[in-house]
């Protein structure tokens, strides 16, 4: 197998609470071809390669078409273990990481993943799917009206205007960020106007006027305009606007065209741009002459009244800056360090990202799943409901909102084709040969532009009014109450929620016992552990993947029965108290496309009294092998039943599900009390933990001790679970932690040895995420070993040049002194300059199909093969061969030779190197 890099960094204690304080040749095409491997399984798959020189060595993909740049992270992993996330060039298909990220890990069942979806899927692998492909479904039933809806247009005419100030400067961002944006208030307003700002997420930055070309650069080059992705969200604005908002929406082009380099995806730093516009309208309202005149024109805001809307990675950043604004982070690594001079009451995240994991539990959300997302098309943003269990007061009312049908893009016009002014497209590709039964356009289930993008403008406003305004009239829209806002008809939009009124919950955590069912893992690579199998056609939006191929903490209990009455009891560690509750509600989904599994729900007390609740329907969502459709349903029980027995709802020990279809499967997330009403919020006072990255040089000689950063700040105490990764094998070792202000709660060591052999870096990362009391900022850091010796240099010398056909021609690579890590050297055949050449019929046939991906007809020579080998000097060793087998045949010619060159990544020649020749006489 080919493995990457090995220096010398080892760490001596991954947590100290846990320990008590010979060449192979790769053949790749120098075309734009579709690359071949030789037959050794250690090759890389078609369209893989090693790039790059001396300690910039990478691992190049080249996709065999144009990937738009979007918001789910492209990500490289070897089999179930993540690798990292590479760079994308401006052609849109070449992605390049760096072999310093990708450290020991073999470079086996390579795989490109963004947002849960693959991007190399191997031809025929397409195929395969479909033939276990799901059925297809309707669209859901419509649900009841609600009483008010909050897509109606209000009373107010509004205005418009825009404003752009000089460009401020974010940590670790090279070029300034633009400060511009898109007003709309309402006209004639009286008195101060909650405010709600929009982040548009990544898109591409720049386009030609006239062609089709866009790119992520920054700034835009000569003859390119930026395109304007903050006014994407105008028919949201006015709907707010005519209600009484003021609203602004940010442009964020400069940190889409360089978050590529960090390592949060640029979360902190639109927090940090939101932040300073913020504070700029925080200026502005106390001191209204001195706003540019789009804010004149508008009524002065109200910063007490903040509604934050963000879209895919804008989602994560106005998440951020929620979590920033109550606990502020790092100074070095923030844009902003003013003073807060606002509160924010909610946010509505549209297809977020949230690649941290780590939701601010007490700042009301509403977050939206377009069911068809073809970009993050995991739906990883149903963490931002998951991930707030348990970690604070449990007051803030965290919703998830379902719209069947919804793509990732046309919740902003301006990435909306026919609508847009730089190109756009529909970012959940269509198949014309297989179209998607629920996803393709003109599926009876697939919005329309315009239907998609009014369903999303009613449900920022329905988040609006109940976050910002407290008119608890519409909190059935988004509390799993099952109502409906006909303004976004025909879309339907399913909810579920936790938090607001709900009282203690059965939660599947580590002190829960299923008998009946069994506790399953969202993230496990056991199939017997995990609760979906790897073969599963679609995914579920819980069990979206994190950092690691193996998570503690994330479950589901899981149910599977062949006949009806085989009950599930889940009894939590301690009894549950229902007390106040007037129904029981369960978030439980079941396989899309199916309908009418049926389960009777009970309760027991710790006295032993039991009581059957009622009976509940639940339906699967209409679902293919490329969404994300095994989504929870919200469904209640009135509680009458067991105050007529007599139960005690002050110690409920157990929960019972009893399936009465015959045959089925369902998956629990949890049961809460359920009361209604929306609770005043006060966010508790928590510590937050932020982890840092330390790099330091290798050195020549000698042993240092370094420590991986972990800051405390805030207030009191909470659980954090630390994971530490090994270099080599990605395994991780977990430890759930105290952690206070002002101490380290994790003490994680690393010993770097210096050396003068060549090598890469080597990073040793830890992970955090929060379990109760406490929030996490960066997620991600460790200590980075930077490689500081000199790549060795390498020659091409003759071993046998000359051979009768028949025989094998050798050469031989070799380094002036060995390193610590695989070495990759391209050798590439070019054409005879006297003479005749070898011909493709010259060769062995499997030689030249492991070397070239070629077949010997038609004939041709052999420089035409487009041969260029990657050849592999293991660690510790000095030379590789490279061979050219070659055939005997019955026709008389003359002496034929081929020439070799030592070539850098593109298949240019090095220079300085000579370029050598191998004959081949006749046999006859």
């Amino acid at each position: 197998m080919i493995r990457a890099r090995r220096i010398g960094v080892t760490a001596v204690a991954a947590l100290a609470a846990l320990a008590g304080t010979p060449g192979l040749a790769q053949a790749q095409q120098p075309s734009e071809t579709r690359p071949s491997t030789t037959s050794s399984g250690s090759a890389l798959p078609p369209g893989w390669r090693i790039g790059g020189e001396g300690d910039a060595r990478e691992l190049v993909w080249r996709s065999p078409r144009p990937v738009p740049m979007g918001d789910a992270r492209v990500e490289f992993h070897a089999g179930d273990r993540p690798l990292g996330a590479p760079k994308a060039e401006n052609d849109g298909r070449t992605f390049r990481l760096s072999l310093d990220t990708v450290g020991d890990a073999p470079l086996k069942d390579l795989q490109v993943l963004a947002g849960g979806r693959r991007l190399d899927a191997p031809a025929g692998d397409t195929a395969r799917q479909r033939r276990g492909a799901l059925s297809a479904a309707e669209p859901p039933a419509a649900l009841p009206a609600n009483s008010v809806d909050p897509g109606r247009p209000g009373a107010y005419r509004t205005v418009t205007g825009e404003y752009g100030l000089d460009p401020v400067k974010l940590p670790g961002f090279a070029q300034p960020v633009e400060m511009e944006a898109v007003v709309v208030a309402p006209r004639g307003a009286t008195g101060k106007r909650p405010l709600a700002l929009f982040l548009h997420g990544r898109h591409s930055t720049c386009y030609k006027p006239g062609g089709d070309d866009v790119t992520g650069d920054w700034p835009c080059p000569a003859g390119t305009k930026a395109i304007p992705s903050h006014r994407g969200y105008l028919k949201d604005q006015q709907l707010l606007a005519s209600q009484g908002y003021v609203t602004v929406s940010i442009s964020a082009n400069g940190i889409n065209g360089q978050d590529w380099e960090a390592e949060d995806g640029g979360a902190q730093a639109r927090s940090s741009l939101v932040r300073q516009h913020l504070a700029k309208w925080a200026g502005w309202a106390a001191q209204p002459g001195s706003a540019p005149a789009a804010v004149r024109d508008a009524p002065r805001a109200d910063l007490s009244r903040v509604l934050l809307v963000g879209h895919s990675r804008g989602g994560e950043g106005v998440n951020r800056a929620a979590m920033d604004s109550l606990y502020p982070p790092p100074a070095a690594e923030d844009g902003y360090r003013g003073p807060v001079r606002w509160k924010i009451r909610g946010t509505v995240l549209i297809g977020p990202t949230i690649f941290g994991q780590n939701p601010v539990a007490d700042v009301p959300s509403a977050t939206i799943l377009p069911g068809c997302d073809g970009d993050v098309s995991d739906l990883q943003g149903e963490v931002y409901v998951d991930g707030t269990r348990g970690i604070s007061r449990g007051t803030a009312l965290h919703s998830a909102v379902y719209v069947v049908g919804a793509n990732h893009n046309y919740f902003n016009s301006q990435w909306t084709p026919g609508l847009s002014e730089a190109p756009s497209s529909d970012d959940f590709w269509d198949d014309e040969e297989q179209p998607d039964p629920v996803c393709s356009t003109g599926a009876p289930t697939r919005l329309t532009a315009e239907g998609q993008h009014q369903a999303g403008a009613t449900y920022i406003a329905a988040a609006a009014r109940l976050f910002v305004a407290g008119d608890d009239r519409v909190r059935p829209l988004l509390d799993g109450s099952g109502r409906r806002a006909p303004s976004a008809d025909p879309a339907r939009v399913l909810t579920h929620a936790v938090g607001a009124r709900r009282t203690a919950g059965f939660l599947p955590d580590g002190g829960v016992t299923v008998t009946g069912g069994r506790l399953c893992a969202a993230i496990d690579p056991d199939p017997a552990q995990a609760c979906l199998p790897p073969d599963t056609k679609g995914s579920s939006p819980h069990f979206a993947w994190w950092q690691t191929d193996k998570e503690a903490g994330r479950g589901a209990v899981a149910l599977n029965w062949t006949e009806p009455g085989t009950a599930t009891r889940v009894r939590p560690a301690a009894p549950v108290s229902l007390t106040g509750a007037k129904s029981l509600a369960l978030r439980v989904f079941v396989p899309p496309n199916t309908t009418g599994t049926e389960l009777d729900v009970s309760v027991t007390d710790s006295a032993g009294h039991r009581a059957r609740l009622g009976r509940v329907t639940v339906d699967g969502l209409p679902g293919s092998e490329r969404t994300s459709s095994y989504w929870a349903r919200e469904v209640r029980v009135p509680l009458t039943a067991a105050t007529r027995a007599g139960l005690d709802l002050r110690h409920v020990k157990s929960l019972e599900l009893t399936p009465r279809s015959g045959s089925g499967q369902a998956w629990l997330m949890d049961a809460w009390g359920w009361a209604p009403g929306t609770p005043a919020v006060t966010p508790a006072a928590l510590p937050r933990v932020d982890i840092g990255r330390l790099t330091v040089e290798e050195g020549d000689s000698g042993t240092l001790t370094y420590h991986v950063p972990v800051r405390v700040s805030g207030h009191g105490s909470g659980q954090v679970r630390f994971s530490v990764l090994d270099p080599d094998t990605g395994a991780t070792v977990d430890k759930l932690v105290t952690v206070r202000p002002g101490t380290t709660p994790v003490d994680v060591p690393v010993e770097v040895k210096g050396d003068t052999r060549f090598g890469y870096d080597e990073q040793h990362d830890v992970l955090a995420k929060a379990v109760h009391g406490a929030v996490v900022g960066s997620y991600r850091g460790g200590v980075t070993a930077r490689n500081d010796d000199p790549a060795p240099e390498v020659t091409l010398t003759p071993v046998t040049d000359r051979v009768t056909e028949g025989g094998t021609l050798t050469w031989r690579i070799s380094l002036s002194e060995s390193a610590d890590v695989e070495f990759w050297q391209p050798v590439l055949v070019v054409p005879v300059t006297e003479g005749a050449e070898l011909s493709t019929k010259d060769v062995d046939p499997q030689w030249l199909l492991d070397h070239a991906g070629a077949e010997p007809d038609p004939e041709r020579p052999l420089s035409g093969a487009n041969v260029w080998a990657w050849m592999n000097i293991p660690a510790g060793t000095t030379t590789a061969d490279f061979t050219v087998v070659t055939v005997a045949d019955q026709v008389t010619e003359p002496a034929e030779s081929v020439r070799l060159a030592l070539t850098d990544e593109e298949a240019r020649p090095l220079p300085g190197h000579p370029v050598l020749t191998g004959t081949v006489t006749d046999a006859s």
